[in-house]
């Protein structure tokens, strides 16, 4: 009622600049064919088409997840003293095996050089006591059971354990990257006694994406499946990646925890950032149509196609939906059918009722030139 009574209003107002332009008269005939050409142009209904074909359709499950490391790990300066020096900040990428901060480590050379006076004794002790025996200095020819006691009575084996433990307290005064990584949440400062953790070892390279899905979803995950994910900062940055693990568990809301793993790309992605996650699975022979192809009819999904230059309300059943796209067949309780080779209308279709005359806009685009 709202549109007639529109397009109502517009031919009055044509009719109106017609007679006031043209007051003379036996010019009724021009104001008529005037004002039915306006009524056939508002009339006129141009609509998109497209054919349906069978094709694959990406069935989509979307859920939000937290994004994890795919190596992490929290480190300690392994031994006590004040930081004497700290080689990395927050953000620093560091290489596996590189220095990233040492402890004052004078008291841990001064036991090393004890140690290793200590162990030159036991070496004398040691000839000492094989020359005593009849053996030469060099030992050649000792049998080991007879060097094994010589080096505990000698005192050898135990300078031998001083002197390695000396050496690893000296190098526990250093502490290094475990991996590759980047350096997190370090509240350290030079001078002051190390905290409990010096800092976080990110790998920032890989992350895991953990997320859950409902127990009716299960069934459509597998390990190896596609998963897109989306940062909520940046809904435009998609990062593609493959299901990795499936909790055989369901927890007391009825999901499932899923883990699925990306590569990270310019740095974009940081340890615990909230992301979207799209689960996708290809699903073969589907009739797709854009979702703006199909409307709301008296609580049913209703398309149009085009048939001799008319929309024929045709009810369907949607079968799957993703962002973009249904998947759609005819309606079982309506008994419909949609066949391969039909053509749909995809816009213009929200003013539409059974039977209504339409134009392709291709043939409008045509008319125009």
């Amino acid at each position: 009622m709202k549109r007639i009574t529109g397009i109502s209003l517009v031919v009055w107002a044509v009719w109106g600049a017609v007679c006031g332009c043209k007051d003379t008269d036996g010019q009724d005939e021009e104001k008529e064919q005037a004002m039915e050409g306006a009524v056939q142009k508002l009339n006129e209904n141009y609509v998109d088409t497209m054919m349906l074909h069978k094709v694959v359709f990406n069935k989509q499950i979307k859920c939000n997840g937290k994004l994890r490391a795919a190596a992490k790990s929290e480190l300690a300066m392994p031994a006590t003293g004040l930081l004497h020096a700290i080689h990395v900040k927050n953000g620093s990428l560091v290489k596996k095996g590189a220095l990233l901060a040492s402890v004052d480590d004078r008291e841990a050379r001064r036991e090393l050089a004890k140690a290793e006076q200590e162990m030159e004794k036991a070496e004398v002790e040691l000839v000492d006591k094989l020359i005593g025996q009849g053996y030469d200095e060099t030992m050649a020819d000792v049998p080991e059971a007879i060097l094994k006691r010589a080096k505990v009575t000698s005192g050898y084996t135990s300078a031998e354990y001083a002197l390695q433990t000396a050496r690893l307290n000296l190098e526990r005064c250093n502490l290094y990257a475990p991996f590759a990584g980047r350096v997190a949440d370090m509240d350290c400062k030079l001078y002051q006694q190390p905290k409990e953790k010096f800092c976080t070892l990110i790998d920032d390279t890989w992350f895991d994406v953990e997320f859950s899905i409902l127990e009716a979803e299960l069934q459509s995950v597998s390990i190896g499946q596609k998963v897109v994910v989306s940062p909520f900062v940046d809904e435009n940055e998609e990062f593609t990646g493959k299901v990795t693990e499936v909790n055989p568990s369901i927890d007391e809301k009825g999901q499932v925890k899923i883990r699925a793993r990306i590569r990270n790309r310019g740095n974009v992605l940081m340890e615990g950032m909230n992301v979207k996650v799209v689960i996708e699975k290809e699903v073969p022979d589907m009739f797709v149509v854009p979702k703006d192809a199909v409307v709301m009819r008296d609580g049913f999904h209703v398309l149009f196609r085009l048939e001799e230059g008319r929309a024929v309300w045709t009810y369907v059943d949607v079968v799957y939906s993703n962002i973009s796209q249904y998947a759609v067949t005819g309606n079982a309780r309506k008994e419909t059918k949609i066949e391969d080779g039909d053509v749909v209308i995809t816009s213009g279709n929200l003013n539409l009722a059974d039977g209504t005359e339409v134009i392709p806009r291709a043939r409008r685009e045509k008319k125009m030139d």
